[in-house]
């Protein structure tokens, strides 16, 4: 495993260097589109109920990072600046839904559970099913916590520097939303 991920950190040095090149640029942003597409395309699935909203969302990230791809600094893998562009894109567009649909951030996620049952992209059976609705009643910050670490594996360190919050945080809201979801199927066994 240690070389694997040693063999992606060298392929993305590589990239990030091809991505700087005037003369690779555009062939190497191709690579990244190719590369990075299918796991940010679950992170934002997983944000948003519709799979339209979710091509939709995950085309604006990579056009955001296209358009921003000079400012990128390297200071985070690019990996990281690409998944916190997703998630920025998916947040502020459920905030605008929420607005759209006059809710508050206290109100019930029924909304998203209904999608999620009449969901016809969502496969699985119905434990799959019911693990997605035990998730979209976790609030937001929860449920992106949850996510990051449960579906994408993702290690405390690199969801904080996506996400801007403590790695002790990150724990908390992971235990959290745990808790949730093992009383959810308690109570809807």
């Amino acid at each position: 495993m240690k070389t694997e991920s040693k063999t992606q950190q060298l392929e993305e040095e590589l990239l990030v260097q091809r991505l700087r090149d005037r003369a690779t640029c555009r062939a190497a942003f191709a690579d990244v589109i190719a590369y990075y597409s299918e796991q940010l395309y679950r992170q934002i699935r997983r944000m948003v109920p519709s799979h339209d909203d979710a091509a939709d969302l995950l085309q604006n990230t990579f056009m955001k990072a296209w358009m921003n791809i000079e400012n990128f600094k390297g200071t985070a893998k690019l990996s990281t600046w690409l998944h916190k562009i997703a998630i920025n894109e998916s947040l502020s567009f459920l905030e605008k839904e929420r607005r759209r649909q006059n809710l508050s951030l206290d109100d019930d996620e029924s909304g998203l559970v209904n999608a999620i049952m009449a969901d016809e992209w969502v496969d699985g059976d119905e434990l799959t099913r019911k693990l997605r609705v035990a998730i979209s009643m976790l609030p937001e910050k929860q449920r992106l916590v949850f996510n990051m670490r449960y579906y994408e594996e993702m290690k405390y360190e690199q969801m904080s520097e996506i996400l801007g919050t403590s790695v002790g945080a990150l724990k908390a809201s992971y235990h959290l939303a745990e808790k949730k979801i093992k009383e959810f199927f308690a109570d809807n066994d």
